[in-house]
């Protein structure tokens, strides 16, 4: 029995590390948030402008040419980009709905849509048993705040 994936556990960190390298390496050039600074009728933000089209580009692209390059496929990776892509959003949304400002953090509410969703997809190539899913999404989590925290 694996406790952990370490290759999902990669593709994981391929894909939410992926926009934000761009992000530094870009800075807002290319950055047209997903949301187009719509609002709702509360008049809080969808997402938030940290959430971009390039970010999900590049996060997908990028994570199709890891799976790729470990063999398990360019459609796997870029399924589990834009999963990883889609977690995220329901967890800004879900801020938002909250009242939180962008980029703040929930301590889990950050990292296991962005883990579960694309751990999902994986489960499949990766033959992903529970354990190791369960495992690999703590460890997605744990590296995230740890990094999250660094990274400040």
């Amino acid at each position: 029995m694996t406790l952990l994936d370490p290759l999902a556990l990669a593709l994981l960190l391929v894909a939410n590390g992926a926009p934000l390298l761009a992000g530094l390496a870009l800075r807002r050039r290319l950055a047209m948030p997903v949301d187009c600074g719509r609002r709702l009728a509360d008049g809080r933000e969808l997402f938030g402008p940290h959430k971009t089209w390039r970010g999900i580009a590049v996060a997908v692209l990028a994570t199709a040419a890891a799976a790729a390059l470990a063999g398990i496929g360019f459609a796997w990776g870029a399924a589990t980009g834009l999963l990883a892509m889609l977690g995220d959003l329901a967890s800004s949304f879900a801020k938002r709905r909250r009242g939180r400002p962008p980029g703040s953090e929930s301590l889990l509410l950050d990292p296991l849509p962005e883990a579960l969703l694309p751990l999902a997809a994986l489960a499949v190539p990766l033959e992903l048993g529970v354990a190791a899913f369960c495992g690999t999404a703590l460890a997605f989590a744990l590296l995230d705040v740890l990094l999250s925290r660094a990274l400040r």
